[in-house]
């Protein structure tokens, strides 16, 4: 069993592309660039009940099970430990943000109770894997390429959300710059999830 629960970082690194993809084929006119992947479950979307069911629930637990064999490993340094509680964390909010959706609208004035805490949980989201990754950063028990890697999503992960804020504020491509930011987050997961395994 074990030796499959390994392969739970890889398997959601995947399923998160394919599960985005296929939900978006049942919204009709769904554009990647200007809009957000949460937009796929948002109220009184077309596939407001299709996409947590196919991306945040199993993705929730993918990222969970992978985070509790990093934990309950033998030879778990603190590092590692700490790693595994991030990754932890963010399949719990990756649930809460598929049980609490956001509103159609993202430009809404006064966003409901629903969208605020779906809002929140995906701050913690972003955190938890800022944080995981500079962990490796700074700890001279990974690899020298497994820290060089996890410095080069950081700053991608970091500069797209920054990015992304600006698209947000000039209504043009904020999808665009959401995909780029958490792209990076999740190659840093697919090649620690293979680090982990090698």
């Amino acid at each position: 069993m074990e030796s499959l629960i390994q392969y739970a970082g890889i398997a959601a690194s995947i399923w998160i592309v394919l599960g985005i993809y296929i939900a978006s084929l049942f919204y009709p006119n769904y554009s990647h660039a200007t809009q957000f992947c949460s937009e796929l479950g948002a109220l009184d979307s077309p596939t407001q009940k299709l996409s947590p069911a196919i991306n945040n629930y199993p993705l929730g637990f993918l990222f969970i099970l992978f985070g509790y064999y990093l934990v309950s490993t033998d030879s778990a340094s603190i590092a590692t430990i700490a790693i595994g509680s991030m990754i932890i964390i963010h399949g719990l909010c990756t649930w809460v943000c598929g049980f609490f959706p956001m509103d159609a609208d993202p430009y809404t004035a006064t966003p409901s109770t629903s969208c605020n805490i779906h809002s929140w949980s995906g701050a913690v989201m972003l955190l938890s894997f800022i944080i995981a990754p500079a962990i490796v950063l700074f700890s001279s028990s990974f690899p020298f390429a497994l820290r060089t890697i996890s410095f080069v999503c950081l700053i991608g992960s970091l500069f797209f959300s920054y990015t992304l804020s600006l698209a947000f504020k000039a209504r043009t491509n904020p999808g665009l710059h959401q995909r780029l930011s958490y792209g990076s987050q999740i190659i840093w997961l697919f090649v620690f999830s293979i680090f982990e395994i090698s």
